[in-house]
Parts: C-alpha cells; sequence; structure tokens
C-alpha cells in the first residue's frame, strides 16, 4: 500500500466520527518521524524482496527436501529400522519442512487420495488395478506446493483405476 493510499483510508477513517471525537495527527518531533519513515520504509523492501523470490528455485528445493524425507522414511531392503543417523537426518528434514509451514509454504502429498478428472493434477500413467473400486492415486511422484495459497508447482501423479470388466457376449 503506497503512502497516500494510506493517508486517505486514515483520514476517512477518521471522518466516519464527529468533528469533536476526531484524533488529530500525532504530534512527533522531526527525528521520531524520520525514524519511523525509515522503518516503514525498510519493511517495503523487504516485501518486494518476498515478491521477487525465485517460486521454481523454491518449488525445486522443496521438492527435493520432500523426495529426502520420503525415501528416509522407507524401511531398507532387508527390513530393518533406520539408523540413527538416518533417523536424525529425518528429524531436521521434519523441522525444515515446519519451518517452510510457517513461513506459508505448503507441500501436498496425493498418494492414496481420490482422483477425478477435475483434480489440478498432472497424471503421467493410469495403471489397472483389479483391487480398486475406483480411481485412486497410487503414487505422487511430485508433490503440489504452495506458496501463501497460491500453487507454485503442480503435483504428478500416478493413478490406479478398475480394470474393466470383460465385455461379454450378446447373444
Amino acid at each position: 500500500m503506497n503512502g497516500l493510499t494510506a493517508w486517505v483510508r486514515a483520514e476517512l477513517r477518521q471522518r466516519r466520527h464527529h468533528r469533536a471525537f476526531r484524533i488529530g495527527p500525532p504530534g512527533w518531533d522531526g527525528g521520531r518521524r524520520a525514524t519511523l519513515e525509515s522503518m516503514l520504509a525498510g519493511l517495503d523492501t523487504a516485501d518486494d524482496a518476498l515478491s521477487n523470490l525465485d517460486e521454481k528455485a523454491l518449488a525445486d528445493a522443496v521438492t527435493n527436501l520432500w523426495s529426502a524425507r520420503r525415501k528416509l522414511s522407507q524401511p531398507g531392503a532387508d527390513g530393518r529400522r533406520p539408523t540413527q543417523e538416518a533417523r536424525q537426518a529425518g528429524r531436521y528434514l521434519r523441522n525444515s519442512g515446519e519451518a517452510l509451514a510457517e513461513a506459508g509454504l505448503v507441500v501436498q502429498d496425493h498418494d492414496g487420495d481420490a482422483f477425478h478428472p477435475g483434480r489440478s493434477l498432472e497424471v503421467l500413467v493410469f495403471e489397472d488395478d483389479p483391487a480398486l473400486t475406483t480411481e485412486t492415486v497410487l503414487e505422487t511422484v511430485r508433490p503440489s506446493i504452495y506458496l501463501h495459497d497460491r500453487r507454485i508447482q503442480m503435483g504428478q501423479v500416478i493413478v490406479g483405476r478398475p480394470a474393466n470388466p470383460p465385455a461379454t457376449e450378446r447373444q
């Protein structure tokens, strides 16, 4: 919001009230006002830096964190429990994910979700699976990523669908 817009909004808020109840402008000396204006200018540059954030690079980094976390959470080929180092790395990855979520970044894994054509997902492969009754996401290849409720990466999935029943012969 630029300075003029903020001033107009403040002025309109004051004019809603009777003149006797309006609050006058602050009686600050020039030094305090200059300090406040420089602090507010610093906030504007921080917002500009956030808007210039390279969303593709951020999505790639988060996808790699997601892949590493999934890999570490899987049991080993021999079925043994993860090692101490693997558990510690998993904790670091989980903490990194929580910090990113607090910053407004949401990673959405679609494994096991019901699938329908209206979903905003990129389907890489449809697989026939006789055990299924409805179309279901079997595996998430790449997660959907949202930054402040705006999608910056579309998810890629493998979808399982019920096997087609054999065609019956007409009599």
